[in-house]
């Protein structure tokens, strides 16, 4: 009884957040719709039994992705009354879109049935031992049959980082920057100029 009373709490809480998300005119309201949305769901996943996935949820999306966002949207100051100016321009292309999308979705879902080979294609449950959580057998699958997997997908994220910090990275003309090798290697006579002024005279 209390599972179910939970599930249709948090079930009712994500989805009037996520429409939230959507109706709010201040994007700073939506972010903060977005992580209690987040939140809600890190409570289903919890129901489901799957405690890593709802604390990946919160410490991933809302302590990083979200918060992200809301720094973004408060720091760049959007003008986005300008924004919503050219909105009714593509709005008809935007309908088309998504009336089409519309109509593939319920023809997917209209002729969707199970098939009955499926049950003999789905892959078998991995067995790690009694007695383990969920969190302690995801790691002993990850770092021990799926290191090279894990490791490959960690040196894509590293070339990515780089690349976005690459790509970002503008040297503007006129800016002066700190140069490590030109302060070690500076002399006293060429970091100190003394000069001699007269009395009543300024530089």
């Amino acid at each position: 009884m209390a599972a179910a009373f939970f599930f249709y709490l948090f079930s009712a809480v994500t989805v009037a957040a996520a429409v939230m998300v959507i109706a709010s005119r201040n994007p700073v309201h939506s972010v903060l719709f977005l992580i209690l949305a987040f939140f809600n769901s890190a409570g289903l996943f919890l129901l489901l039994g799957a405690e890593f996935l709802a604390m990946i949820l919160v410490v991933v999306y809302v302590g990083a992705v979200a918060v992200l966002f809301l720094f973004v949207v408060m720091m760049l100051d959007i003008d986005f009354a300008e924004l919503r100016e050219g909105m009714l321009t593509y709005l008809p292309v935007g309908a088309t879109i998504g009336l089409i999308l519309l109509v593939e979705l319920a023809l997917v879902l209209g002729t969707w049935v199970t098939s009955p080979e499926a049950g003999s294609v789905m892959a078998a449950p991995v067995t790690v031992g009694e007695g383990v959580t969920n969190t302690e057998a995801i790691g002993l699958l990850l770092y021990t049959r799926y290191i090279y997997f894990f490791q490959a997908a960690g040196l894509l994220l590293l070339v990515a980082m780089i690349g976005a910090i690459v790509l970002t990275l503008r040297h503007k003309e006129g800016v002066k920057r700190q140069d490590i090798s030109d302060q070690v290697a500076r002399t006293p006579e060429t970091a100190v100029e003394i000069r001699k002024v007269k009395s009543g005279q300024g530089l």
